[in-house]
Formats: C-alpha cells, sequence, structure tokens
C-alpha cells in the first residue's frame, strides 16, 4: 500500500481554510494556490537526494550539497497549472510535462486530450501534481501513463482528497506516495468533494461566478 500523507503544518492549514472560503476571489485563490504548492512540495521532496560540492564563499571554501537528480513537475491541465507553477520557483531547473485529461460528466471517467511526452524520459522522481483528488479517476490515468513513458519514482501532490479518491490511487498505483494538505469526508452524487472548495480550476481562473 502507497504512503499516505496529510500535512499538519500550521501554515499550510491556515492557507486551506482562507483557500476553502467561498469569498475568496480568483486572484487570492490563485495566491494561496502557489504557497500550499511550495509548502507542500518542501514536505513531499524530504528525501531527495543530494550530491556535495564545494563552494567559494566572501571568506573561505565551503563544504555544501545541490540536488543530485533530475525532478520532473507534471500538473494535470488545467487545475494543477498554479501548482506546478509555484514548485517550478523552488527548482528552476526541474523538466515540467503537461498531461490534459478531463472527467466524463457522464460516465466520470477520464478522458486523455492532451499529452506531449516524447521521446525517453531523463527523469529521476516525478511530482504528479492537481489540487483535487475526487474520484481518483484522472491521478489513476497520468500516472498510468507516466509509467508506460518509463518513470519509476512518482509521487503525487494535491491539495485535498476524498477518501474514494485515495482508495482508487493506493489501489492502482500501490508504489505512488501520496502528499495532501486535507482528506475530506466523502464525494457527492456529482462526484464533488465534500467539504471541499468547489471546481479548482474554475476558482482558480475566474470561470464561473463568485
Amino acid at each position: 500500500m502507497s504512503t499516505l500523507s496529510i500535512s499538519s503544518h500550521p501554515l499550510i492549514q491556515h492557507h486551506l481554510t482562507r483557500l476553502r472560503d467561498v469569498r475568496t476571489q480568483p486572484a487570492e485563490f490563485r495566491l494561496l494556490v502557489r504557497q500550499l504548492a511550495q509548502l507542500l512540495f518542501a514536505e513531499a521532496a524530504h528525501d531527495l537526494r543530494l550530491r556535495p560540492e564545494t563552494v567559494q564563499t566572501p571568506l573561505a571554501d565551503c563544504a555544501a550539497q545541490r540536488l543530485g537528480e533530475t525532478i520532473g513537475l507534471v500538473p494535470i491541465l488545467r487545475a494543477g497549472l498554479g501548482m506546478a507553477e509555484a514548485i517550478l520557483e523552488l527548482v528552476p531547473e526541474a523538466q515540467v510535462w503537461h498531461l490534459g485529461l478531463y472527467r466524463d460528466h457522464k460516465t466520470l471517467q477520464p478522458i486523455t486530450y492532451y499529452n506531449k511526452l516524447t521521446g525517453q524520459a531523463t527523469i529521476d522522481v516525478c511530482f504528479v501534481v492537481d489540487p483535487m483528488l475526487a474520484t481518483g479517476g484522472s491521478a489513476t490515468a497520468a500516472l498510468a501513463i507516466l509509467k508506460e513513458w518509463g518513470l519509476t519514482r512518482l509521487k503525487y501532490l494535491g491539495l485535498i482528497a476524498a477518501p474514494e479518491g485515495v482508495r482508487a490511487l493506493q489501489a492502482a498505483h500501490p508504489d505512488v506516495a501520496i502528499h495532501l494538505a486535507a482528506l475530506d469526508t466523502h464525494l457527492n452524487e456529482h462526484s464533488y468533494i465534500v467539504p471541499g472548495l468547489g471546481d479548482a480550476g474554475d476558482r482558480q481562473f475566474g470561470t464561473q461566478a463568485i
């Protein structure tokens, strides 16, 4: 069974409360997504390998360390874009690959509409980012695509999940660690997370009336 980590960091919980609030407007919502993504990534990246290096400070040589792995970020379009851009500020050398999936509202199954994974994968560890893990269909499909591409070390980063989505992801990909800011109670009849925060893409990009 894959590792499930739900953050208890005070800043994450504080920002998450503001993110859920129906009164939070798109500009503030986007900022909160960025802040949460960076905090969550810092926790999820705790086991990245380092390589030793010596740098020259203004005073002397200093034994130091740099990241020794190639990091990949895969935002699930479109809601995952804000998270990936925020993480890229912390690790600007990371590779970013985009996958576009949407949930068919009748079948609730994921449909892939954008996939630009080309050539041979050259990533040591890959972080799949998407704010909401509802049914788990899109995340499960994205991880399957990435494994077929050749990736073996994969992590999922999400802000809010439903138990149904976590179970689906763990069943399909027991080797993938899951990092969340919150685990909510259930999905409603329309497969939205409750209490959740609504549609993360719409709230980020202002494409619905608030």
